[in-house]
């Protein structure tokens, strides 16, 4: 179970696609667009996955596309419908964190003993360290190797299964992927900004870049597609309690307004240059920066996040050199989705796919 969360930290690696290197050449979505039709009409036709794609270049939109939907008997939806983006929400509690470090209200080096001094190591673990998940902490999210967060628990709940968990290793000793990081984090943003996250994210994300279809859980975003799983048809099931990870994996929306995020973000609209410059991976290391991960494809390197939980999963993907944003999203997977997203990547390039095949 613990494999189908990027809450959780197995599938929270960057990727790399094993295709033969190809030279590098311009990036044509709208060239490409027969192409991608021609692969998303036979996902749909095949009952092979629900979803939405976006496609920004140069700061617009050039493909969008939903699919699999018309699958889901009695489900009302529209082009507002959002996902649920998982831990993609952990890039947007880095970037409000970087917000308030841009301001002088924290620091890189503060210490967690600061907010919480009952914590494991917190008298050595910075902010830094919860941003780059090399803080030691672990996974609240599972506990006694089973998800137990599918069910409404109050924050006491989670900080004390944070105590229990321990610290795992000394804070920059090496990377491990944590949720109980970026939960503690989102934690600290309010207290030092004084409003809820909910609140924040809409203020201070949504509202400036004109994002309609972008909440986090305590907003009450509507028109959220459920999470659904494939076995001769598709049945709804059910994901994890999002009131359980606020700023870890709780935020709803669109690939739209992923792509619009992600583009603001590198356009410096959010954050200032050299502030995007520290969020990202250092070249040569775990592939994990503060609040981006690396994506590579080949020469074709992406900056951004992915988000993965029961039945709902999500990439945003931002490559600067080519100033091209991808924003996937799914509610029933059937195609693993860093495979699809490497798909989408090797079309958008103009390189040669198989169309994938369903049992």
């Amino acid at each position: 179970m613990a494999a189908l969360l990027m809450l959780l930290p197995a599938l929270a690696l960057p990727l790399s696609a094993h295709s033969e290197p190809h030279p590098s050449q311009a990036v044509h979505a709208e060239v490409h667009a027969e192409r991608l039709d021609d692969f998303i009409n036979h996902v749909e036709d095949s009952n092979g996955g629900i979803g939405s794609l976006s496609i920004f270049k140069d700061g617009r939109e050039v493909y969008a596309r939903s699919f699999g939907q018309p699958n889901l008997p009695g489900v009302a939806y529209d082009e507002s419908s959002k996902y649920q983006i998982a831990s993609v929400t952990k890039m947007v509690t880095a970037i409000l964190a970087f917000k308030l470090i841009e301001d002088g209200r924290l620091r890189l080096d503060d210490r967690l003993s600061s907010f919480f001094p009952d914590m494991p190591s917190s008298h050595r673990i910075s902010i830094g360290n919860l941003l780059e998940h090399t803080s030691g902490l672990g996974n609240f999210a599972i506990r006694n190797g089973q998800v137990w967060v599918v069910d409404p628990l109050s924050q006491d709940d989670i900080l004390q299964e944070i105590r229990t968990q321990g610290a795992a290793f000394e804070p920059g000793e090496r990377v491990a992927y944590s949720n109980s990081a970026y939960f503690l984090l989102r934690m600290i943003i309010e207290r030092v900004d004084g409003r809820d996250y909910h609140d924040i994210v809409a203020q201070e994300i949504a509202a400036p870049l004109g994002l309609r279809n972008f909440a986090s859980t305590r907003s009450h975003p509507g028109n959220t597609f459920k999470s659904y799983a494939f076995a001769g048809q598709w049945r709804q099931i059910k994901d994890i309690e999002y009131t359980n990870v606020i700023g870890v994996g709780d935020i709803a929306a669109t690939t739209h307004d992923l792509n619009v995020l992600i583009t603001a973000l590198f356009e410096h609209k959010l954050l200032h240059t050299e502030t995007v410059e520290q969020m990202q991976p250092r070249p040569g290391g775990s592939g994990w920066g503060r609040g981006l991960a690396e994506f590579t494809y080949d020469e074709n390197h992406f900056f951004g996040h992915g988000g993965d939980v029961l039945g709902s999963h999500a990439r945003v993907i931002y490559n600067p050199a080519d100033d091209v944003a991808i924003a996937y999203a799914t509610n029933g997977e059937r195609i693993p989705t860093n495979e699809f997203l490497r798909t989408i990547v090797e079309i958008v390039y103009g390189r040669n796919v198989a169309p994938p095949a369903f049992k």
